[in-house]
Formats: C-alpha cells, sequence, structure tokens
C-alpha cells in the first residue's frame, strides 16, 4: 500500500496548484478513500506487484489536474469518472479475482461483443463522424473500452486452449489452419471491420496490435503475424483511397500546411503547444494551448507545454515502468491463459499510448483515440483502471499456481 500512499500525496500536492473554485474537493476525498481501500482490497500472493495501482493512481491524479485546468466542468466530470472507476474495482473485486474461470465461456466475450456493436449501430450517438456514444439519462458511454477487453478474454482463452495445435499446424495446409483459426480471425477480423465501418480506426490498430502480439506469443508463427500486418496495412490504403474521413486524416498527416486555418489547424497548434514548452515548460497552469478538443486528443501537447520536454519524457517513463511491470508479470504466470491475457492487457495499454502519443508528434496519423489516465474520458478511465487491476490481480497467482499448467489448472 505504501506505492499508493505516495502516488496519492503526490497527486494531492500537484492538485493544490490548482485554483480552489476549480476543485469539487468532496469528490476527491471520496476518490482519495476509494483508492486506498482498492488497494487495502489486496490480491492474495506473495508475488503481488503494489507498483501497478501506486502508478495507474499516480497517472491518473496527473490526468485529472491537467484536464482540470483546461476546463473546470471537465475537471469535475473527471472526477466523478474516477470516483466511479475506483468504486467499480472495490465492488467487482471477487468477481475479477476468479477471472480465470471466465476462459470457460470465451464465445460469450465475442457474443457479447457483437450485442454492444449492434446497440451502437442502432442507438448510439454520432460526435465528429464517428458513431462510437451511447446516451442514457445524461450520461455518455463508450462502450468499445469494453468491447477492447472483452476481445483479449476472448483472444486469452481461445490461443491457450488451441494455441499448441495452431503453433504445430503447417502453414501450406490451409485446410488445417482454416479448422483451427477460422472462429478466431472470424471473431477478430469481424470487430475490425465494425470499427472500421463506426469510423474508429484508432481502435482498430489496437485490436490488430492485441490480436499480432497474443497469437505470437501463444504460437511463434511469424507467417500469421506478418499475414496480419500485410492484411491491415491493404486495408488502410484502399481505406485511405475510398473513405473521406481516413483519406483526411492522412492528408493532416503529411500535409498539415496545406489548410493552416482548417483541417491543419489542430496538428499546426499541437505542435506549437510542444515547441512553446522547450527544455521545462512555461509552468503548470501558465500554458495556453489554442487546440481544439486539448482535453482529449491533444492533452500530451498540453502537458508537454506545461511541463516542457522534462515533463514529457517523465510521463513516457511512467507509463514504461507501468507497461515493463505489466510484461514482467506475465513472464511470470505459471498458466498460459493468465499469459496471455496479461500480455494482450499490457499490449492494449502500450499500443494505446505509442498511437495517441505518435499522432501528436506526427509520427503517425492522429486516430482520436484517448492517452490512458490521462486525457479527459469517463469510459477510457473506467476500462484502464479494469485492465490495471486485473494485471494487478494476475501478479499475486504466482505461489498459488506454481507448476500449474493451461486454463486448466
Amino acid at each position: 500500500m505504501l506505492p499508493t500512499v505516495a502516488a496519492l500525496v503526490v497527486d494531492a500536492f500537484a492538485l493544490s496548484i490548482l485554483p480552489p473554485d476549480a476543485l469539487w474537493r468532496p469528490l476527491l476525498w471520496i476518490a482519495a478513500a476509494l483508492a486506498l481501500l482498492w488497494v487495502g482490497i489486496q490480491p492474495a500472493g506473495d508475488d503481488r506487484d503494489d507498483l501497478l495501482p501506486a502508478l495507474a493512481v499516480l497517472v491518473a491524479g496527473v490526468g485529472l489536474m491537467e484536464v482540470t485546468r483546461l476546463s473546470g466542468e471537465l475537471g469535475r466530470r473527471q472526477e466523478i469518472g474516477m470516483v466511479v472507476s475506483l468504486a467499480l474495482l472495490v465492488l467487482l473485486r471477487p468477481l475479477l479475482e476468479g477471472y480465470r474461470r471466465w476462459a470457460r465461456v470465451k464465445y460469450l466475450w465475442m457474443l457479447l461483443s457483437v450485442a454492444l456493436f449492434a446497440i451502437v449501430a442502432v442507438a448510439g450517438t454520432e460526435v465528429n463522424g464517428a458513431k462510437l456514444w451511447l446516451r442514457f439519462a445524461g450520461v455518455s458511454f463508450q462502450p468499445v473500452e469494453l468491447i477492447k477487453l472483452f476481445l483479449v478474454f476472448f483472444l486469452a482463452a481461445y490461443l491457450a486452449e488451441k494455441g499448441e495445435v495452431i503453433a504445430q499446424s503447417a502453414p501450406w495446409k490451409p485446410r488445417e489452419n482454416l479448422r483451427y483459426l477460422g472462429p478466431l480471425v472470424l471473431g477478430w477480423g469481424s470487430a475490425m471491420a465494425i470499427l472500421v465501418l463506426q469510423h474508429d480506426v484508432g481502435m482498430a490498430v489496437l485490436f490488430l496490435g492485441a490480436f499480432v502480439t497474443m497469437t505470437y506469443a501463444a504460437t511463434r508463427r511469424l507467417d500469421i503475424v506478418f499475414s496480419s500486418i500485410a492484411a491491415f496495412a491493404a486495408a488502410a490504403i484502399v481505406a485511405a483511397r475510398y473513405f473521406a474521413y481516413v483519406r483526411v486524416r492522412v492528408d493532416v498527416w503529411l500535409h498539415p500546411f496545406a489548410d493552416p486555418l482548417g483541417s491543419g489547424y489542430q496538428a499546426l497548434m499541437g505542435l506549437f503547444s510542444l515547441a512553446a514548452g522547450g527544455l521545462f515548460g512555461t509552468g503548470l497552469r501558465l500554458g495556453h494551448p489554442a487546440i481544439p478538443d486539448v482535453a482529449t486528443d491533444y492533452i500530451y501537447a498540453a502537458w508537454s507545454e506545461e511541463t516542457g520536454l522534462l515533463g514529457a519524457v517523465i510521463l513516457l517513463a511512467l507509463y514504461a515502468v507501468l507497461f515493463a511491470r505489466a510484461f514482467g508479470v506475465a513472464r511470470r504466470r505459471p498458466d498460459l491463459y493468465s499469459k496471455l491475457l496479461v500480455v494482450g492487457l499490457a499490449s492494449m495499454l502500450g499500443l494505446q499510448i505509442f498511437v495517441i502519443v505518435g499522432g501528436v508528434l506526427r509520427v503517425l496519423p492522429l486516430t482520436g483515440i484517448t492517452l490512458p489516465f490521462i486525457s479527459y474520458g469517463g469510459s477510457s478511465l473506467v476500462a484502464n483502471f479494469l485492465l490495471v487491476d486485473l494485471v494487478w490481480i494476475a501478479s499475486g497467482l504466482g505461489v498459488r499456481l506454481r507448476g500449474a499448467a493451461g486454463i486448466r489448472s
């Protein structure tokens, strides 16, 4: 618990920099109490990695500070999202600790995903050209944040059961490969196609990364990896040619100065904010990022302007430690299902950070996904806290499962 207490102290110091009228302090006290309660209900096992929740709480606190600084109203909503996230972790702990039983209902996760996609298609709300949101009683929720977890649950269970057979299948025997790879590719491919049709290219990239990483971890078959990447690249080229929303993103990425006051404005203002930060930044609360959707798409640029290159690197270092510790948990798991589950969750987290930061720096086209724990968004906050909690729970299973094998252990 000590690392999390230290993280809360740092968060409290950061939030104290904000003006008192910018904060809804009762919610902050509730969030802090829930964080301590969450960490206090520790997973069993001597191998648990208590640095995982501490890093999540620390980065989420930094995100809350930055979102509140940019918009008091969005900050209050983010506080509510944090309270809801931490409360769910406490309430769902018994269910989450039994995650290994989820492997028995692997196809249920795909059915739930399809059902959520269908509900969004029928009753969803369109924002910025993408129909991804559900609104109910004044509350908005993005189901794809849960779907990304469901996909990992399905892939982990299927590959834990069939991975060895797939690994031994000869690549030049299509019938043999189709028998075992068919359900896997069908489930993943359907999700990818729906995401593209819903204009959510960023999440499609995350799904590709999780599929490739988990499949390789389970089978060590490079032909599946390369063919998946090649198929996605071909689809991306076709999409950039025939889908206007993809073509615009690629054009802005390659030629932001072609329309500096129109489609290229956001990208250019992001670059100017990064440059304004210099080495040490303008100082907390002293940045002036004139960037559209700064609290979601470009919060990394706003943070970098206020804290400079030093702060930008420190934030990436915190993410790197979280990512490395998660993969360390995967290496220590004796059962294949837990190993694959953690690999999938960690790859989702790491790739999401890479894609959004790469988009802000113009290394990649901007895709519109959120920066985990930092960007404004309650759905993302809930999903990422659940992700870290599952990895933390898995980290404590080493002693009880030592010498076990497969999902049956």
